[in-house]
Order: C-alpha cells, then sequence, then structure tokens
C-alpha cells in the first residue's frame, strides 16, 4: 500500500504543475487525464478498451462498480462526471475533481433539479462528454440496478447534436472483492483496494452509441441504455445476473433476475 500510495503523490506531484503551465496559456489541459490514467495503473488497474469512444458532443451511461471506475474511464476517454456534492468537501478529492471539470449535484435538492440540468448542459458544452452512473451506488459487477432517471433530464430535449454512448465497466473475478457495497467506508475500501497484491483487469466496453431523439424521454433512453449494458454485462459473465440488495439510507434496491425489466424513476 505504501508504494502505491508514494507513487500517487509522485504522479501528482508531477501533473499539476503541468497541468496549471499548460492552463496559462492554453484551455482544455490534457493533464488531468493523463494523471487519472496513471493512477488507475498505480492503484492495481490494467485497463483494456473495448470498443471506440465518442470524443465530444456524448453523454456516457455507464454501469457503477468501484471508485476504480472514474479513474479508468476519465484515463480512456478525458471525460467528466457527475458526482455527489458532499465529494466536493472532501480534501484532496474534491479538488482533483474539480481539476477533471466534474459537475457536482445535490441529490436530495429536488426543488433544484433545474439549476443541475443546466449544470449539466454547460459541462456538456464546455467538456466535450460527461459520465452519469445512473444506478445512484455501486454494486458487486454480477448486478445491476434499476437506473434512476433524474439527472438524464438534461436530455430532455436533447442538446443539438449530443449523443447517448451505455458504457459496459467489467472487472471480471476480481469484481466482487473490488466492489465498495455494503456499509464499507470509503477510507477502509480504498485501503483495502490499494494494499492489494497485484493487478486486475478493468474491461471498458463502449456500446453502439444512439440519438436520445429516437427515444421519447429520459424513462426511455436509460431503458434502451440499461439493456444494452445488462446485454453486454451478461455476455462478459456467461450466466444470469444475480439479485443484489444494497442499503442506501432507507432505501433497498433488489436488482432484478438477468432478463428482467426494472421499474425506472420518476
Amino acid at each position: 500500500m505504501a508504494l502505491r500510495v508514494a507513487g500517487l503523490l509522485v504522479s501528482l506531484l508531477v501533473h499539476v504543475p503541468l497541468h496549471y503551465l499548460w492552463r496559462t496559456v492554453a484551455y482544455g489541459s490534457p493533464f488531468p487525464k493523463s494523471f487519472l490514467k496513471s493512477a488507475a495503473w498505480i492503484c492495481g488497474a490494467r485497463v483494456e478498451v473495448r470498443g471506440t469512444p465518442l470524443r465530444r458532443d456524448v453523454f456516457f451511461i455507464s454501469n457503477h462498480v468501484s471508485w476504480i471506475d472514474i479513474l479508468a474511464l476519465a484515463g480512456a476517454s478525458g471525460t467528466a462526471f457527475v458526482a455527489k456534492a458532499e465529494l466536493s468537501k472532501v480534501p484532496v478529492i474534491g479538488w482533483l475533481c474539480s481539476l477533471n471539470r466534474t459537475v457536482f449535484v445535490q441529490r436530495e435538492a429536488r426543488g433544484d433539479v433545474a439549476g443541475q440540468i443546466n449544470a449539466l448542459r454547460e459541462s456538456l458544452a464546455d467538456n466535450w462528454s460527461v459520465t452519469v452512473f445512473p444506478e445512484g451506488t455501486t454494486t458487486d459487477n454480477h448486478s445491476l440496478l434499476p437506473f434512476k432517471t433524474s439527472l438524464l433530464k438534461v436530455l430532455e430535449p436533447p442538446p443539438p447534436g449530443v449523443l447517448v454512448q451505455p458504457v459496459l465497466l467489467d472487472y471480471g473475478d476480481a469484481g466482487e472483492e473490488l466492489g465498495w457495497i455494503g456499509e464499507e467506508g470509503g477510507l477502509n475500501n480504498a485501503r483495502r483496494v490499494l494494499s492489494r497484491k497485484g493487478g486486475f483487469a478493468v474491461r471498458i466496453t463502449y456500446l453502439e452509441p444512439f440519438s436520445p431523439e429516437e427515444h421519447k424521454g429520459r424513462k426511455a433512453i436509460a431503458a434502451k441504455a440499461r439493456a444494452e449494458i445488462e446485454a453486454a454485462l451478461l455476455a462478459a459473465l456467461g450466466k444470469p445476473l444475480r439479485e443484489f440488495v444494497h442499503d442506501v439510507g432507507p432505501v433497498r434496491y433488489n436488482a432484478p433476475k438477468g432478463g428482467d425489466t426494472p421499474p425506472l424513476d420518476s
């Protein structure tokens, strides 16, 4: 673990000054993407990219297994993310998120949905790509939770020219071990992942993009993306998805078994 933490610090000390030097002469620094890619490798992720990610004007919709997802996806495509507002207040982590132009949202602030949608629209225009994890939490790599659709309101109506590209994250046999599930705290999970010996495969599969204009509303868009991700996960596992129960405050989400259609929230 100590070697990995040291490696992350060295990478940070190299990339951050280069980022700020770049920003004095040009916009769109490549160094946050470079840092996150190196951070994923230092943490043990051996990222394999399948398919072709769109480079701009794209709304990525992905399943969610671990905090490593963010390092792997940003390192592969340079995408920005939608994240809980609480993350912006975490020392160092919040600052790193801001370097990658993360869009912070207050999930409980239902009265400010319009503001959140405007922030997402601005991010799409500025960052070229944004990634959302609509399950709202992490799973065990063998399940897929119902998709929450509130943040997909940015696609009602969709910004001109923007496409949706579903993404599958698959950690293979290491998925259950690396998944951040249950009541485990973030610090303990990070310590456990960083203490793990050896590397682990992370396969990112960029599926066929589609136009949100061809699907009427966010629920239809979410259903289309989820169906594509579920089919790809079934193919990767070679067996049916299993039921998964994850405590998230007072709510319990029961993922349906493979092949069933989940209910979508309003």
